[in-house]
């Protein structure tokens, strides 16, 4: 809810209800290529022209400009939404590690603590500030949508543009802390689920090849993260000497051939494997619906494993958005602060508990019984193997 103001609307949001809430408002909407792509991020970072570079900037400096684009963020035209902004001083350092499993904060701005967060009422934009650059910019959608990602952080550049000068060379285009920002300054990337890929040893080929057209694979916090639960992060390598448009068209074509190579993996795991595949998911499934101990890394890939399953019927509809939340509720920060889970090995049984729950709730009781016997009803060969929401 929010209420209009002088200069549009006022957020009423708080800190406290997004770091309530598993996932945002803009991820319980299917995206296109939902069964593979699970989101689609756009980044810009931005730099004021006369303000020093973070790495150069003495706590003063940093906290004139964070009182500016506090004073920005609250005139953003109000077709843009209601906003809110929190300095990262003001919020625990439990809060600030459940921003970043919720993809709202890097692991650097959580860790430094001096900078803010400027975030939309719906999560899916939002501005770092005082991260490795004096803004980073995001924009998030559901599924394979990395133009649409793109276009609505570039609406957020301009509004922001409107009262902050940006540092711009017309030989280097923006200039950047980082040198492999210049240009653009633009990472685009789509976080894309490929068990089939994984499972088939096909992955590595892939990820081989991708350095040969200018893109890089990450793990599912970005840059720094190992890949798990088969999950890959897939963004432009370079900013320099390429425009907005083709860098996010180069990115959108290759997220669509590797959205099909999973596909054709999944078909052909179905055609050629399919006892041993129904097996593997259902011993997931069984696992994480009676575990009483459960570690990150254990439950991400039974989590995967069980995302797999449910694409190929072989258990119960589990929506994307469904999933994303029983993501976000095993990780350690938000296990800590909501169920109070201090301890590694308390928060291990707190993750087995709160995930046979949930399970239940989504694929458990007759409903499981069902699924469980979706193998059984295909046995005849109908249906489609991938199990698929194509775009």
């Amino acid at each position: 809810m929010s209420q209009e103001g002088e200069y549009g609307p006022v957020a009423t949001q708080t800190m406290e209800q997004v770091l309530s809430r598993p996932v945002g408002p803009w991820q319980r909407v299917e995206g296109p290529a939902d069964d593979v792509a699970i989101s689609s991020r756009a980044r810009l970072a931005r730099n004021l022209a006369d303000v020093p570079f973070p790495p150069r900037m003495g706590d003063a400096e940093a906290q004139a400009l964070l009182a500016r684009v506090r004073q920005t963020g609250a005139h953003l035209p109000a077709a843009l939404g209601s906003f809110s902004f929190d300095a990262l001083a003001d919020v625990a350092p439990l809060d600030r590690e459940v921003l970043v499993e919720k993809h709202l904060c890097s692991p650097q701005l959580a860790r430094d603590g001096r900078g803010a967060l400027l975030l939309r009422s719906d999560e899916q934009l939002s501005a770092m500030v005082l991260e490795e650059d004096h803004l980073r910019l995001q924009a998030l959608f559901p599924g394979l949508q990395p133009e649409a990602a793109w276009g609505l952080a570039s609406q957020l550049d301009d509004a922001l543009e409107a009262d902050l000068t940006w540092a711009f060379s017309d030989r280097l285009g923006y200039l950047s802390t980082c040198p492999t920002n210049l240009g653009t300054a633009m990472r685009v990337s789509v976080m894309l689920h490929l068990p089939a890929l994984c499972w088939s040893g096909r992955i590595a080929g892939l990820l081989a090849g991708l350095g040969k057209v200018g893109l890089v694979a990450r793990g599912l916090y970005g840059e720094g993260s190992a890949a798990a639960g088969d999950l890959f992060q897939i963004s432009n390598q370079t900013s320099l000497g390429q425009s907005e448009e083709d860098l996010v068209a180069h990115l959108a074509a290759a997220a669509r051939e590797i959205v099909n190579r999973e596909r054709s993996a999944r078909e052909a795991l179905w055609n050629e494997a399919r006892v041993a595949l129904e097996d593997r998911v259902c011993r997931a499934y069984g696992i994480l619906a009676n575990a009483r101990v459960l570690s990150s890394a254990e439950a991400l890939r039974l989590l995967s494993e069980v995302r797999f399953g449910s694409l190929l019927h072989v258990l119960p509809p589990l929506p994307a958005h469904r999933w994303t939340q029983l993501l976000v509720l095993s990780q350690p920060g938000f296990l800590q602060r909501r169920q109070g889970a201090a301890a590694p090995a308390q928060r291990d049984v707190v993750r087995a508990t709160v995930l046979r729950q949930q399970l239940q709730a989504v694929l458990g009781g007759e409903e499981a019984e069902q699924g469980g016997g979706g193998a059984g009803a295909r046995a005849d060969g109908e249906g489609d193997a991938a199990g698929s929401r194509s775009a």
